[in-house]
């Protein structure tokens, strides 16, 4: 596999606060604990290392130890796990929604970086251990935005009409969903991802997300997290209390977002009085000021009191919501750094204000790998029509018109034609009413079906020369569509399972992982 990179701004693909959070965090410095790099992390183990107690390392293990009930000891996972009960033990976070099937195939790439970018501090800071974690977001609600994915091509939806968090969701038919998958490799039954899909499915999403990810990721270490726990729910309660009683993080975004406003950009997420849902079977709704009371949709108006008495009898019916979220997870574990796209690290730096409220270090930030694939079908086509791989990044209507420019080495040029038939038409004019003045209307309907006839002409030979030039921009068109779906990358579409036609992605995968660097700033383009 070929590699090579483009910077991300010469793509015109990435917004301007992505690529500034990717080249230039000294702009935002305001906004973040210290620009991301290699020796940022000195300050934030100790920083880490001394806010985050015993007491929650011990948690975290039980609640781990929990979810992985089943864990053989030899597992790196295993061991990972057991690890983060010591102080020099640090997690690297990346997460996201349960997408089907992983979802498009930026998600496989936030959980290699991560997994990268522990190796790499593992061998600068050798004294310490990383562990790279995946948060599933377990407590979303918009099944919409996770109930499908994307395979060679065509739509797997899962249709659903269960409500409240998705990870809750029981599987009912999954068998379906598993045989619909293995459609896709049935020409392959021994392929590896057979044995991947048998082993997606649990009684819930969580559960079967989880168990897909194990089986990807186990011999990397990567641990997985269902941030819908009772024992960091407990653990997190006196937040929740304090964001009750106070609006805490409204007061904190809202200075900041004066911040980032000033600064030329727009705020990414939107901050609320009260920045929690309310959860129980089949909802999840948010907790709204409604006259000095608050309200939840569907259960009832109460007081702050009688909210605070129902937080402190069952704090797991309490959920973060966007804003409050990173506070959650960075209050749950002993993480240095966060890694997301550009758009999630975008309403980090909204978030700031928060965590120093309630002293909590603010953890670095840094912007994923992207990575756009050029499989061998279209590379070819692409080198055939004789353009650039940094061509692809023009769109479809330039790349077509430099297309023409480049190979029309004999245009057309109509300049005499037209000099003749308006030197003609003039003399045809004049002969004609010479001879009788009355038939200058005649003169001119003749004149009309000669200048008809010659734009005929002129119509048949631009068609005859277009048409030698229809099968290579067609071509152009339909490279495009296939590497840009929606106009955008292929990774926010495409699974990454669709690179792995033969249905073997092990190898593949470490290939992948071969080709990432958590400290490339600049898009990848890989070459099958």
């Amino acid at each position: 596999m070929q590699k090579n990179t483009i910077h991300r701004e010469d793509t015109k693909l990435f917004s301007s606060l992505s690529n500034t959070l990717v080249y230039n965090q000294e702009k935002l410095k305001e906004l973040i604990t210290t620009p991301f790099c290699l020796g940022a992390f000195k300050n934030q183990i100790l920083a880490k290392q001394n806010s985050f107690t015993q007491q929650q390392r011990d948690k975290l293990v039980t609640v781990l130890n929990h979810q992985y009930k089943d864990l053989s000891s030899d597992s790196l996972v295993y061991k990972n796990i057991q690890s983060l009960q010591l102080n020099n033990t640090f997690t690297i976070v990346t997460g996201h929604q349960l997408n089907l099937f992983s979802g498009p195939a930026y998600v496989i790439y936030k959980i290699l970086h991560i997994i990268n970018l522990c190796e790499r501090l593992t061998e600068h800071y050798s004294e310490n251990n990383f562990v790279p974690v995946f948060w599933m977001a377990t407590e979303d609600h918009d099944i919409e935005e996770i109930n499908n994915t994307k395979l060679f091509g065509k739509e797997v939806v899962w249709g659903q009409n269960q409500g409240g968090p998705v990870g809750r969701y029981s599987l009912g038919e999954w068998s379906d969903i598993q045989q619909t998958l293995k459609q896709f490799f049935i020409n392959n039954e021994q392929a590896e991802i057979h044995y991947l899909i048998d082993n997606y499915k649990g009684d819930t999403l969580s559960e079967a997300t989880k168990n897909l990810f194990h089986v990807v990721f186990e011999k990397y270490g990567l641990v997985i997290l269902n941030q819908d726990d009772v024992t960091l729910k407990k653990q997190f309660a006196p937040i929740f209390k304090q964001e009750i009683e106070n609006s805490f993080v409204e007061l904190a975004v809202n200075k900041t977002n004066v911040q980032i406003e000033q600064m030329g950009f727009k705020p990414q997420a939107f901050v609320r009085p009260i920045n929690i849902f309310y959860i129980e079977k089949g909802i999840r709704n948010r907790l709204k000021i409604n006259d000095n009371k608050i309200e939840i949709d569907g259960i009832g108006l109460f007081t702050k009191e009688e909210i605070l008495v129902k937080l402190e009898q069952n704090p797991a019916s309490f959920s973060p919501n966007v804003m409050m979220r990173p506070l959650y997870q960075e209050f749950s574990l002993p993480n240095l750094t966060y890694v997301g796209g550009g758009g999630e690290i975008s309403y980090w730096i909204q978030q700031k204000g928060i965590f120093d409220t309630i002293n909590l270090p603010f953890p670095l930030l840094q912007v994923r790998n992207s990575v756009e694939v050029i499989d061998p079908t279209n590379a070819k086509k692409w080198n055939k029509l004789g353009l650039y791989m940094e061509d692809l990044f023009a769109s479809t209507q330039e790349l077509q018109k430099l297309y023409v420019d480049k190979h029309d080495t004999d245009k057309l040029d109509f300049s005499v034609l037209d000099t003749l038939t308006n030197q003609l038409t003039v003399y045809l004019q004049n002969q004609i009413v010479s001879v009788d003045a009355s038939l200058d209307k005649f003169a001119e309907a003749e004149i009309s079906k000669l200048q008809k006839q010659v734009d005929a002409i002129k119509g048949k030979l631009i068609k005859q020369k277009k048409g030698q030039f229809e099968v290579a921009l067609k071509q152009i068109e339909e490279v495009k569509a296939k590497l840009f779906p929606n106009q955008g990358l292929q990774e926010r579409t495409d699974s990454f399972f669709t690179f792995c036609k033969d249905g073997n992605y092990i190898a593949l995968l470490d290939q992948f992982k071969q080709a990432m660097d958590p400290f490339e700033k600049d898009l990848i383009l890989l070459y099958q």
